[in-house]
């Protein structure tokens, strides 16, 4: 058994009610980008989920349009899928590192995140990455989704949304105080 190496893999999810999925994608590489949807988009109807597609200018983007879904949308989850190929500068481990950590710090705060953007050294290894009839990372990162929703469902759902919301409506700052505080400056 030497030298073979095997992968396990979780079975996919059974869903009471259906799932919704925004798959957000940086198509740098339209090739490689449309390979990974294909992957993603197979998983994602496996599970008899529904999804809807966004693009974004590049990988960078990918954690702030996820985001503004969950603040401004009704998503169950995310799938983000891009491709970033080493250059010669260090602008590849910038937007591998911070595109991945951004998406990790979400996902800590409680969204159901696929990561699906391929950070590799050539389109060679790309392309393997992509490939829907063999390695498919899309629809590894849309299974990742699936099961983060269902553990999210087992659990209660998703308790509050991300980012800063005032509790009302009306937002005080010290210039505007009330009548009652004018004049007291300690109030």
């Amino acid at each position: 058994m030497a030298g073979t190496i095997k992968h396990n893999t979780l079975k996919r999810p059974v869903f009471d009610k259906p799932v919704k999925i925004l798959i957000a994608v940086a198509p740098y590489y339209k090739d490689i980008s449309d390979d990974l949807v294909e992957g993603a988009t197979d998983e994602i109807a496996a599970a008899m989920g529904t999804w809807d597609i966004v693009e974004v200018p590049g990988a960078l983007e990918l954690p702030t349009t996820i985001a503004m879904a969950e603040r401004l949308s009704n998503y169950d989850g995310y799938i983000a899928l891009g491709c970033v190929i080493r250059g010669a500068t260090t602008h590849y481990d910038t937007v591998c590192n911070d595109s991945s950590r951004a998406l990790q710090l979400l996902g800590l705060q409680g969204l159901c995140i696929g990561n699906g953007i391929l950070t590799v050294e050539n389109m060679a290894q790309a392309e393997e990455r992509a490939n829907p009839a063999d390695m498919n990372k899309g629809g590894g990162a849309a299974a990742a989704a699936l099961h983060l929703i269902s553990l999210a469902r087992k659990w209660g759902g998703q308790r509050g949304s991300v980012g800063f919301k005032p509790d009302a409506e009306e937002i005080l700052l010290a210039e505007n105080q009330t009548d009652s505080n004018k004049g007291n400056p300690t109030a």
